[in-house]
């Protein structure tokens, strides 16, 4: 109830007609809370060798970083923002309640899964968008250490396929993802000891707000904006991620966040310095030829019981499009040193690949290959729904970029 009452009163433009959640995440950096657990937190990690080796290696590293940088370590309070289509992640730390955020590193994101927008459905290789906080530190992963994200938030319960909402999303080591968030092993251990002692000091809730770009970049803001121009039904929802962005770029504190009946992020809006976009994008506005769907939305399935599988899985999917992203560095025009292409394409009811289609982004050689890879795919195993094989149309990124 009080975290209610502090919603409505910082608020003030919501109607109060509006059914509001308060989402605990965001008051993270307003209290924390002392338990037996967190006054143990440290001591329970140490007890597995691997972390006990790695926190004598790399306490005495970040000491020095926050030395170097005028931070007090540990610090008692972390922030993560990342950047989906800048393929950055950014941590932010402070030691008072009542100080603002510091800017401490900025870690580079090295695979990317899915394309901009929420994450909607189990299996369709998105990374989530929204407003969420580490629930979990996992020192027995596949993927050398991970901290867990509590997707589904109260966003995604009420805007997500209920069937199957999806989860098991971490930020992680390894350099791998089919929807998870992959930085190298040695990042991964600086967060993860990092994120283990503001627990351990009593912060319950370390926010993970995940944001489709850097809204201070022009060339990715104008990226974005070609995104929407195709899938407008994300507008408003990318506005509340600009307004969070914004808030805290004007505060560098954590925004109050709510949902509200709809399951809509409701954010204080911040004016938006006006941002220009690049004169000179030449690889994003070349007119496209695009392919006929033969197939019509309405003819697809909406949801399915069970996504379609590439042969050999998730694995194989991204050694894929992996091998087609190395492929394509050498269509970059000159001077580009980075594409980021959105592609949709249709599974049809016997697993093929019948459309693939450049929606935005590379340019039209290098698209016009990608989706001839697309097409030439081997079968999948189709998707499923009430026992029958059905259509449905994926979306995927890609990322091309010159070493």
């Amino acid at each position: 109830m009080h975290i209610i009452i502090y919603c409505m009163k910082k608020i003030r433009f919501i109607p109060q007609a509006l059914f509001l959640l308060c989402f605990n995440l965001t008051f993270s950096n307003l209290f924390s809370q002392s338990s037996v657990y967190n006054v143990r937190f440290l001591e329970n990690q140490k007890s597995f060798p691997k972390i006990s080796e790695m926190m004598s290696r790399e306490e005495d590293t970040l000491q020095k970083q926050f030395q170097a940088k005028q931070l007090v370590w540990p610090a008692r309070f972390v922030y993560i923002r990342s950047f989906k289509y800048d393929s950055e992640m950014e941590v932010w730390v402070k030691n008072k309640q009542s100080e603002k955020y510091k800017y401490f590193k900025t870690y580079k994101i090295c695979a990317l899964a899915g394309s901009l927008g929420p994450k909607r459905m189990a299996g369709d290789y998105q990374v989530p968008e929204g407003f969420y906080y580490i629930n979990e530190f996992n020192p027995r992963s596949l993927y050398h250490l991970s901290l867990g994200l509590n997707y589904p938030n109260a966003s995604d319960r009420m805007l997500c396929d209920l069937s199957q909402p999806g989860g098991d999303i971490y930020i992680h080591g390894s350099c791998v993802t089919t929807g998870c968030i992959p930085i190298t092993d040695g990042q991964i251990e600086e967060l993860y000891v990092l994120a283990a002692h503001a627990k351990d000091l009593g912060q319950d809730f370390i926010p993970v707000h995940i944001f489709p770009v850097n809204f201070d970049n022009p060339k990715s803001v104008a990226y974005l904006k070609r995104f929407l121009a195709n899938f407008n039904e994300f507008v408003p929802f990318e506005k509340s991620m600009q307004n969070a962005f914004y808030y805290f770029e004007k505060n560098h504190q954590v925004p109050p966040v709510v949902v509200n009946s709809k399951g809509e992020y409701v954010i204080e809006e911040v004016t938006v310095p006006a941002v220009l976009s690049p004169k000179s994008d030449a690889w994003a506005t070349k007119k496209l030829t695009h392919p006929v769907q033969p197939i019509p939305d309405e003819d697809l399935a909406a949801s399915v019981d069970k996504l379609p599988l590439y042969p050999g899985g998730n694995t194989a999917f991204k050694i894929f499009i992996d091998k087609l992203s190395e492929d394509m560095i050498k269509e970059l025009e000159p001077g580009q040193t980075k594409a980021f292409i959105l592609m949709e394409y249709i599974i049809d009811d016997n697993g093929k690949t019948i459309y693939a289609n450049a929606i935005s982004g590379g340019n039209e050689k290098m698209n016009l290959k990608i989706e001839k890879a697309f097409t030439n795919m081997p079968l999948w195993i189709p998707a499923v729904r009430q026992g029958k094989n059905v259509p449905i149309k994926l979306k995927q990124n890609l990322m091309v970029e010159a070493p």
